[in-house]
């Protein structure tokens, strides 16, 4: 009995010395391509969400697809912190850099005051085939928080080629999709100022 016992904890400990540790990834900001202007009509407070995620992406492993309706959650490749809450802060902080002379706060704000336009974010979609693409697809809208009517309803989508099939090559192209995303944003928040970006 006693044999038994010490080849099953040493079967378990063999198996948990072989079970690779887990990777964490977190998208980051990019910098636009081109400089924002250096002066506006009027500065304004922006408030970016709430944001939404389908409930698949509601967890801290990363989700691809391979074809045909299958999805496939790396039990390895993990999210270093809420998907959610990385998506809030990366949009603040491409649109603080396109936007420079707006306040750019994400949502909740109701610590710092009242926003002159909200954001919300929509996200239908945000995933990738490894060594293949990734996507993004997205409905917002720009609503006016004194009057409480949308000023802009849109619909956003994006798709980028990876170069090879490595997890850090899925999590770049996401972060190059929303800085994609940033760009219709920082375009939407200066027509709202009177000023064109092109």
């Amino acid at each position: 009995m006693l044999k038994a016992l010490m080849m099953g904890l040493s079967l378990f400990m063999v198996a948990c010395a072989t079970t690779p540790p887990p990777q964490f990834y977190i998208l980051e900001a990019l910098s636009p391509v081109a400089e924002p202007p250096a002066a506006q009509a009027k500065n304004r407070q922006i408030g970016l969400g709430p944001i939404s995620l389908p409930a698949l992406l509601e967890r801290k492993q990363i989700v691809t697809r391979s074809g045909n309706g299958v999805v496939n959650i790396a039990e390895f490749q993990q999210w270093a912190e809420p998907l959610k809450d990385n998506i809030a802060q990366v949009l603040r902080q491409n649109l603080s850099q396109r936007q420079p002379n707006n306040l750019i706060r994400a949502y909740p704000w109701s610590a710092y005051g009242t926003v002159d336009y909200r954001i919300i974010i929509d996200i239908t979609r945000v995933d990738a085939e490894l060594g293949q693409w990734t996507r993004l697809d997205v409905n917002w809208s720009v609503m006016s928080e004194s009057t409480h009517t949308i000023i802009k309803n849109a619909h956003s989508t994006f798709q980028r080629k990876l170069d090879d099939s490595s997890y850090q090559a899925v999590v770049l192209g996401l972060s190059h999709l929303f800085s994609d995303f940033s760009d219709d944003l920082a375009q939407a928040i200066a027509e709202i100022n009177g000023v064109r970006l092109d």
